[in-house]
C-alpha cells in the first residue's frame, strides 16, 4: 500500500480486464469451497464499483455514489467476516477500504440531508421558501467540499493501488485444489450464526428507550447479517436458499427502517447546529425542519422492535442453531 500522493489529473476509470479478471463475474455453487465464494463475491462487487465509478466521478446521479459506497461496504463486510480465506492481505485491503468509504460517507451523507431537506421545505409557505433555499444551499455547499476531497482520493495512486489488491484478492486460483481453506460452502451458511447472534446480544441488551447511538449501531450489525446472508445464499441448497433471502428481506427492511432514524437524527441535529450561524428567518426554518425530524424519529421508534422480531425469525428458520 502507498500513502495517497498528487492526484492523477483526468484518470481513466479502471477496468475489470485491468485487474486481472475476466470478462464475466465468476461464479459459484454449493459445491465450491468457501473461499471461492469470497473470491466471487469480492468479483461482482469491485465490477460493481467500477460501474459506478464514472457516474460518481462526474457527479451527474447521487445514485451512482451511493451504489459505490454500497459494493465498498460489501467487500469490507466480507473480509471482516470471511478474509481469512482468501489470505493475509485481506486485512490490509479492508483498511483501505475503510480509508475510501469515508470519502465516499462523507459526500454521500450530505446527498441524504440535502434530497430530504429539499423534499420537506417543499411543503412550507410561499413565504418561507427563500429561506428554505439559503438553508439548503448552505449544505450544497459544504457538500461541494467534500466532493472534491472525494475527486482527489479517486483520482490518486492509493485508489489505484487499492484496485489492484482488491483484483488479486478476487482472482480465483489455477485449481480448486490451490485454496488452502478445508472450509466448505456449507460453513458460509453455518457462519451466519455469528453476525446473528452478535445483533440479537445487542438487541437484548438494549432499554426500552435506547439512545440514538445503540439504535446506529443495531443498523450496522444488521447490515453485516444481511451482507453475510448475501454470500452465504449462493452456497446453499434450494430450501435453504428460499429461508436465507427471507432473511437477506427481512434484514434490509431493518435497515431501512433504522436508517430513517438515523437520517431524522442526523437532520435534527444539524438543524441545531446552524440556528447560531444563520439569521432569523432561516433559524425559523431549520426549527420547523427539527420539529419534523424528531417527530420522524419517534415513529421509527414506535416499530422497530417489531422489524427485528421478523429479523429474529427468519435467522432461526435458516438453522435453529442460529
Amino acid at each position: 500500500m502507498t500513502a495517497e500522493t498528487l492526484p492523477r489529473k483526468n484518470a481513466p476509470s479502471t477496468t475489470p480486464a485491468a485487474l486481472g479478471l475476466g470478462d464475466r463475474p465468476a461464479k459459484a455453487g454449493p459445491d465450491d469451497p468457501a473461499a471461492t465464494h469470497v473470491r466471487v463475491k469480492l468479483d461482482v462487487e469491485i465490477r460493481a464499483l467500477l460501474a459506478h465509478e464514472p457516474g460518481t466521478k462526474s457527479g451527474a446521479d447521487p445514485e451512482d455514489l451511493h451504489q459505490m459506497r454500497v459494493a465498498l461496504r460489501r467487500m469490507r463486510s466480507v473480509l471482516k467476516l470471511s478474509g481469512r480465506l482468501v489470505g493475509p492481505d485481506a486485512e490490509p485491503v479492508r483498511a483501505e477500504l475503510g480509508w475510501l468509504g469515508q470519502s465516499l460517507g462523507d459526500v454521500r451523507d450530505y446527498d441524504v440531508l440535502i434530497g430530504h431537506l429539499r423534499e420537506v421545505v417543499a411543503e412550507f409557505e410561499v413565504r418561507d421558501q427563500p429561506a428554505a433555499r439559503r438553508l439548503v444551499s448552505k449544505f450544497v455547499t459544504e457538500r461541494g467540499v467534500a466532493k472534491r476531497r472525494l475527486t482527489r482520493a479517486l483520482t490518486s495512486p492509493r485508489y489505484a493501488s487499492m484496485l489492484q489488491d482488491i483484483g488479486r484478492l478476487a482472482r480465483q486460483p489455477a485449481t480448486v485444489e490451490a485454496e488452502e481453506s478445508p472450509q466448505t460452502s456449507a460453513d458460509l451458511v453455518a457462519g451466519l450464526a455469528k453476525p446473528h447472534r452478535k445483533l440479537a446480544k445487542a438487541v437484548k441488551a438494549l432499554p426500552s428507550d435506547p439512545p440514538d447511538d445503540d439504535l446506529h449501531a443495531l443498523r450496522i450489525y444488521g447490515k453485516k447479517l444481511r451482507y453475510a446472508a448475501e454470500m452465504a445464499k449462493p452456497a446453499a441448497k434450494k430450501k435453504q436458499a428460499e429461508r436465507i433471502q427471507r432473511l437477506i428481506k427481512a434484514t434490509k427492511n431493518f435497515q431501512t427502517v433504522l436508517g430513517d432514524h438515523q437520517d431524522a437524527c442526523v437532520a435534527a441535529d444539524r438543524m441545531r447546529g446552524v440556528v447560531a450561524s444563520v439569521d432569523a428567518e432561516i433559524a425559523f426554518i431549520a426549527g420547523r425542519i427539527a420539529e419534523k425530524e424528531l417527530l420522524r424519529r419517534a415513529e421509527v421508534r414506535a416499530v422497530w422492535r417489531d422489524v427485528w422480531a421478523e429479523v429474529d425469525a427468519a435467522a432461526q428458520a435458516v438453522s435453529p442453531r442460529i
